[in-house]
């Protein structure tokens, strides 16, 4: 096969034509930051778009609580602190979109904190159903970071991972909300530490997007559907104990009714003889 000069290698045009596809595809997917369409100033809005079309979006208020070590007063001990590291909005995105993986990674403060979310869909069951679910979550952060880790004892970027991850599972072609906050922990390289990353007021969909910018089907988590059966369950108690009033005041009027034609019986005995 003849073999082609590109700058200063030699590439064969198979090889070529492989580099232009992955520039092309690569060109093609974009990653948007929308969080300054929500009202809610700590919601993010994260799109991945591939080809023109949207694959993953993700709305969500995240917050991680991060324990690092700070020298005691003495000199000797140490004595570990906890900081709340929120994800502002104008962050960094970037987006991965597969058929059965995908992934978003958002970063902030000049890559000093990495937010990490790997999606996996899968079969569930023997009946061939599909879901897909969060597999895996990551946040790496620098204690050298000042801001949220002042006087931190020997600084410098830890990860925190999860193990065998299976949270926010959704049935394929939905989308996953839920109002209240998710917690989960996750295994921190810095001594193994516990870091705790919550999101709230989510809605999430990595894959089988129908719509461009628009979230399919949702699938409510458990906690907001007891919440919203709590809040209605009175509602619907008060509607039946109404319909109950008003089945028992029409009888007892229709009742009074036929009643009410019926011959009246002589209430004194003796009257019956002139009957």
């Amino acid at each position: 096969m003849k073999r082609m000069r590109f700058g200063s290698l030699d590439v064969s045009p198979l090889l070529l034509c492989v580099f232009v596809a992955a520039s092309r595809t690569l060109a093609e997917q974009e990653v948007e930051n929308l969080s300054g369409l929500s009202t809610n100033p700590d919601k993010d809005i994260f799109v991945v778009r591939e080809n023109g079309s949207t694959c993953l979006m993700a709305e969500f208020a995240v917050k991680f609580t991060v324990p690092y070590d700070v020298l005691a007063l003495n000199g000797i001990d140490l004595i570990t602190e906890q900081v709340v590291v929120s994800l502002p909005r104008g962050a960094q995105a970037e987006g991965r979109c597969g058929v059965t993986e995908a992934e978003l990674r958002v970063s902030w403060t000049n890559d000093a904190y990495t937010f990490r979310l790997f999606f996996l869909k899968e079969v569930r069951d023997s009946k061939g159903a599909e879901v897909w679910k969060i597999s895996k979550m990551q946040f790496v952060y620098d204690t050298s970071e000042t801001t949220h880790f002042p006087s931190a004892y020997s600084p410098g970027k830890h990860t925190a991972s999860s193990h065998h991850l299976s949270v926010l599972v959704t049935p394929a072609g939905q989308s996953y909300e839920c109002t209240a906050a998710q917690t989960v922990t996750l295994i921190s390289s810095d001594h193994q530490k516990g870091v705790t990353v919550s999101m709230a007021d989510i809605q999430i969909q990595p894959f089988d997007i129908k719509s461009d910018f628009v979230f399919s089907e949702a699938y409510k988590c458990i906690t907001d559907q007891r919440e919203q059966l709590e809040e209605t369950l009175p509602l619907i108690l008060g509607l039946i104990l109404g319909l109950i009033i008003v089945i028992t005041l029409s009888v007892y009027h229709l009742h009074q009714k036929m009643t009410a034609h019926q011959a009246q019986l002589p209430r004194d005995r003796s009257l019956y003889k002139n009957m």
